[in-house]
């Protein structure tokens, strides 16, 4: 018998592919070559591969995508290893929201990204210094169009678009004026706004919030749909703003980056009672969120499970749906052939898991996944051993 040639480097072997940007489910082999995914069938001979790693039990899905961490390390007080947020832990294209401002931004363009085996996009804040200094406007001369326009002219394709935090006396002052600014840029540079809602001290008035909303436009992104603090995206009777539903209908993206302050049960019922699902999942990850409220993109996830959203969702928000919010999804989301093999490989495990805002509230869930594998270009990168003393799962319920 004729021993069939080799024709991938990789043959990932006995796994549940689960890839809803092309309504795929199945108990499938996923080969790669050169670099990109090359085969998806059922059986594929394993002789034709180099390698060979068995994935019985895991569900194989699209690389998975963080749309809002904070990797600038060095930069930022807060910022974290870019490969620690990402293919360490699962994630193969990280998205900095913001550390980086029209004036600091190049440094991570030039210095963090070609240092990372993970996929590093961002945005540049619309305040010159970025996150270093907070609060990063303190005056109207701090948001500055101009040097943003120049920060994505200069930063492409890195740099996705502007970052504002509708946060802090200086916005305060400003009012819809920053945004409008943030908007200037991105409408020049054909780029998209992401906007922070939710400030923890109550600086920015929620009517602010309200003109924000009216302000964005087709491909625009509000983050931390979720937040508990003023300046959501609810009124004082906990009712939906109609400004949200009149964005949502023009194209604008929901994102729930948790974070450490800025994710509340109670919110996330109120809106998903009235109809209001978000598009992404996303950690809002930093050093210290990592060390306590964060955990890891699949902890959030599992978050997610618990509150009432189905598996093909979850998967949806950290694949096909942030890779279209920055307008890649030609590139990134799909386990398409012919596509970079990015891939993750997850288990769903079953048990009783304890699960925390940012408002001391508690939610529990039967229902976790953890990464099993990570795939980056077509290379095996290793895991860590997990944010949490046991490694990945999170807090054991009871």
């Amino acid at each position: 018998m004729t021993t069939p040639p080799v024709a991938y480097d990789l043959l990932l072997k006995g796994g549940e592919v689960l890839d809803p940007a092309q309504n795929l489910r199945g108990r499938l082999d996923v080969a790669v070559a050169g670099g990109r995914i090359a085969r998806i069938a059922p059986d594929v001979p394993e002789a034709q591969a180099r390698r060979v790693v068995r994935v019985e039990g895991c569900l194989v899905v699209p690389g998975l995508i963080d749309l809002h961490v904070h990797v600038y390390p060095g930069a930022t007080p807060n910022g974290i290893d870019p490969d620690i947020a990402g293919v360490h832990s699962g994630v193969c294209t990280v998205v900095d929201a913001g550390s980086g401002g029209s004036h600091t931004v190049a440094g991570l363009v030039r210095l963090v990204v070609p240092r990372a085996k993970t996929r590093l996009l961002a945005f540049t804040h619309i305040a010159r210094t970025g996150l270093a200094v907070m609060p990063e406007i303190r005056s109207p001369e701090d948001a500055d169009t101009p040097s943003a326009i120049r920060a994505i002219q200069e930063g492409r394709p890195v740099v996705q678009g502007v970052k504002l935090r509708l946060v802090g006396p200086g916005v305060a002052g400003m009012g819809a004026e920053a945004v409008r600014r943030a908007k200037q840029a991105v409408q020049e540079t054909g780029t998209r706004l992401m906007v922070h809602i939710g400030d923890p001290e109550g600086h920015v008035p929620p009517e602010v919030t309200r003109q924000m909303l009216d302000i964005l436009g087709p491909g625009d992104i509000v983050t931390h749909a979720f937040t508990g603090n003023p300046g959501g995206l609810l009124d004082p009777q906990g009712r939906v703003w109609p400004q949200l539903r009149e964005a949502l209908a023009r194209g604008v993206w929901l994102d729930t980056a948790h974070g450490r302050m800025n994710f509340a049960f109670a919110s996330a019922r109120r809106l998903l009672d009235q109809g209001v699902i978000p598009h992404t999942i996303a950690t809002d990850m930093t050093l210290p969120g990592r060390q306590t409220t964060v955990g890891s993109l699949t902890e959030i996830m599992s978050k997610f499970l618990a509150l009432g959203f189905a598996l093909e969702q979850v998967v949806a928000m950290v694949t096909v749906n942030p890779a279209r919010a920055i307008g890649m999804a030609d590139q990134l989301g799909s386990l398409a052939v012919g596509r970079e093999a990015d891939i993750t490989a997850l288990r769903l495990v079953n048990g009783k898991f304890l699960f925390r805002d940012t408002k001391g509230n508690t939610l529990t869930g039967d229902r976790a996944l953890v990464p099993a594998l990570c795939i980056r270009a077509g290379e095996v990168m290793p895991l860590d051993w997990g944010p949490r003393p046991w490694g990945w799962l999170p807090e054991p319920g009871s």
